[in-house]
């Protein structure tokens, strides 16, 4: 009978010469193994390729050692995904916790992979993004003391673990940015009302309404969530208008470049006809439009807070939930 050449903790026990017991809790990281001892033993789990067998552990544990992650599209956002999941798996190297990824899309129920990632164990906590202001995710989440982050706030009483972005300041900045150019009505491209960071943006654009009088516009035939074409069409035709815009406030690039776009079939050109403040990301819009201010959003920066975040919950569950909203980073072009 063939016998399994895979390594197991006693490999690595024998390979270090010590226990099978500190072996398992050298590759847990219990911080009551000298951190020589948990170096020497990753080396040794490394070089013969060792994986924990994630059924056994589960079995004996509890634990699927798994941080699943609810990932929206954010198709008006460049790279928003992309730096998510590279500041999540970076924080999580060395956690002993995997990442799986479950891509959710608009026209499923948000709760419904939540409930069934819940009620089949299928992982030890759980991270989402795009929250609603009473989001049913939290409520659920909340109500089965179940570990989670998300990114983005929601208006609950109850406090829960979030990182944010200020969008208030953002739209706030950026306002007064456009206003300081000689702007006189300020457009700003919203997410869907059903989305927090609405809100917030709002915020932000009225406050900088009140302190300097600036007539501005919110579109209601379109939001941030638009197809691009559909953007790129409103812009085109309000720009025929004699009451355009001059003024854009643009939370995500793709919302940027259909804007600027249907602009430019009036012969409009940005930075000089109209101006734009965008929030970006990838920093794309750098090498396409230098003379565009952008507001930086650190999405790799809020993925490694989660990850760290969550992994502290999972091994404290009685630890102060955390909140951290990060700041903009103005990139103004002069």
């Amino acid at each position: 009978m063939k016998t399994s050449s895979r390594p197991t903790l006693k490999t690595v026990a024998e390979i270090s010469g010590l226990a099978v017991a500190t072996v398992s809790r050298a590759l847990a990281n219990d911080p009551k193994i000298a951190e020589a001892t948990r170096a020497r033993v990753a080396k040794v789990a490394a070089s013969v390729g060792y994986v924990p067998d994630r059924a056994a552990r589960r079995l004996r544990t509890g634990k699927t050692m798994v941080v699943n992650l609810m990932l929206d599209p954010h198709f008006e956002i460049l790279g928003f995904g992309n730096a998510l999941l590279v500041g999540l798996t970076t924080a999580l190297e060395g956690s002993g916790y995997n990442l799986v990824v479950t891509p959710h899309f608009t026209d499923v129920d948000s709760l419904t992979p939540i409930q069934h990632i819940v009620t089949n164990r299928q992982a030890d906590g759980v991270i989402f993004t795009r929250t609603a202001p009473f989001d049913e995710r939290v409520r659920f989440l909340q109500e089965r003391g179940f570990p989670f982050v998300c990114h983005g706030r929601t208006e609950f009483t109850e406090p829960h673990a979030w990182v944010d972005f200020d969008n208030e300041a953002f739209a706030y900045a950026a306002a007064m940015r456009l206003i300081g150019k000689g702007c006189r009505r300020i457009c700003a491209v919203l997410p869907p009302e059903s989305l927090t960071f609405r809100q917030h943006l709002r915020y932000g654009l009225m406050r900088a309404v009140r302190e300097s009088g600036v007539d501005y516009h919110i579109p209601t035939s379109i939001t941030l969530d638009s197809p691009i074409d559909a953007i790129h069409d409103w812009a085109s035709h309000i720009a025929g208008t004699p009451d355009r815009p001059d003024g854009f406030i643009c939370p995500g690039e793709a919302s940027y470049l259909a804007i600027r776009n249907g602009y430019g079939h009036h012969g409009y050109k940005v930075g000089w006809d109209f101006h734009a403040v965008a929030k970006s990301i990838s920093g794309i819009l750098s090498q396409i439009d230098p003379e565009t201010d952008t507001i930086h959003e650190d999405v790799e920066a809020a993925g490694r807070i989660m990850a760290r975040r969550i992994v502290a919950m999972l091994a404290n569950p009685e630890a102060g939930l955390s909140q951290d909203l990060q700041p903009i980073d103005l990139r103004f072009a002069d």
